[in-house]
């Protein structure tokens, strides 16, 4: 191209301003027709690729927005290297010039599996879909439900036991990108080439993420501790229960197989296909095997609707039961003459059970409650009061269909 311009301006030059002592040759008028045809030429050329160049930005920029990679507002050296070599290979034109707020909204509104597959896209976008509070939302909106405190101490426990769980070496993958492999067997989980030095790209996740967390979990590769209501698909014994359980998702089925520990000669037991609506996180943080100290008896009226720790015996864990505080044997339920509050004594029941049944009610100390009952009859625990009424309803929700003897 340049030398084209220097024959031309030169042929311009030279034969516009001709000296005037000497006769033009036979061919100079040919050569000045020429050289305008040169200009005509490098004119139109450079119009037709001006105009070829935005009718691609403009192509690209509304038909293709996000099988291209997209640009931060501020890029380091490194990535403004690999944007480049990403230019080449699409031609020059890219959505690398989203806003920066405009990206974080395409983003937050991607999918768990949207977020994984954009992060293999190049290393400045690998930053960002990793990123806690992308993942925080997703996190809360599926796992929520069935994750507390014990949960999160146990991942954090397995991260500690695990130090090479996010190390991703050459040969068979190990640690958590073998497990991420089984869900998401994307380009991304495996090294990429940098375009900058050549080298490969790192690769692993941040163990210590929200990301790594929700993985593990959707993969099933994680046992953690939640509830299961009704236990052992709904065994009479343990009607209108909560238990504790380690739990194991099966993206399969969309449901949970429970394992719940043993107790006295009693072996493990495992529950498979505990649906969503059987689970929740622990209501308290207080192991299955200690007692929970009740701060609610002082306020507790007749009609209130409460949880109570129950046990076989002292070798097994507490189990919490659904019941409601009764009145005493000598109020007949009156509300306008009703003392049941200023009594020392507060009668729990439990309508699952026939009216005279040992099951049917039990009476608790309202100042100076600890574990109460004996080998027939069992141990009843700490007591905590129902306020919400979601939690209320879901006990209704699982009512047996008859009375319980």
């Amino acid at each position: 191209m340049l030398l084209y311009f220097f024959i031309t301006c030169f042929s311009f030059i030279l034969f516009l301003k001709p000296l005037p002592l000497k006769p033009f040759l036979p061919w100079a008028s040919e050569i000045r027709l020429l050289s305008f045809w040169f200009l005509k030429d490098l004119f139109l050329f450079s119009c037709l690729g001006s105009l070829r160049n935005t009718l691609l930005k403009v192509f690209y920029i509304n038909i293709i927005p996000l099988k291209t990679s997209i640009k931060k507002m501020s890029l380091s050296s490194s990535a403004r290297a690999e944007k480049s070599a990403l230019d080449d290979e699409t031609g020059g034109m890219s959505v690398l010039d989203l806003p920066e707020l405009a990206l974080e909204c395409v983003l937050e509104r991607l999918p768990p599996a949207g977020l994984c597959s954009m992060a293999g896209v190049c290393t400045s976008l690998r930053e960002r879909c990793v990123s806690d509070h992308l993942w925080e939302k997703h996190m809360k909106h599926k796992w929520g439900r069935v994750i507390g405190p014990a949960a999160y101490r146990e991942w954090q426990w397995h991260l500690a036991s695990r130090k090479d769980l996010g190390s991703c070496k050459q040969g068979k993958p190990k640690g958590f990108m073998r497990l991420l492999s089984f869900f998401w067997p994307s380009s991304w989980s495996t090294p990429k080439v940098d375009p900058v030095n050549n080298s490969r790209q790192r690769s692993s996740l941040p163990v210590n993420s929200i990301m790594s967390w929700y993985l593990a979990l959707e993969t099933g590769k994680f046992w953690f501790p939640a509830q299961v209501f009704n236990r052992e698909n709904g065994h009479v014994g343990f009607m209108l229960s909560c238990y504790d359980a380690e739990l194991n998702y099966d993206p399969r089925t969309d449901t949970f197989q429970a394992r719940y520990p043993p107790h006295g000669r009693r072996a493990i037991s495992i529950e498979s296909g505990v649906p969503w609506e059987r689970l929740r996180a622990p209501s308290v943080d207080t192991s299955p095997h200690d007692l929970h100290i009740s701060d609610c008896l002082h306020d507790s009226l007749p009609g209130d609707h409460i949880e109570i720790q129950w046990r076989r015996n002292k070798e097994f864990p507490y189990g919490w039961w659904y019941g409601v505080v009764g009145h005493l044997e000598s109020c007949d339920g009156n509300e306008n003459y009703c003392r049941c509050h200023n009594s020392d004594t507060v009668v729990l029941e439990f309508h699952q059970y026939t009216p005279g049944s040992r099951w049917r009610s039990t009476t608790v100390n309202r100042k100076e409650h600890r574990e109460e009952g004996n080998e027939a009859d069992g141990f009843y625990g700490g007591i905590r009061k129902l306020y919400k009424n979601e939690e209320i309803s879901r006990w209704r929700r699982l009512w047996p269909t008859e009375v319980l003897e």
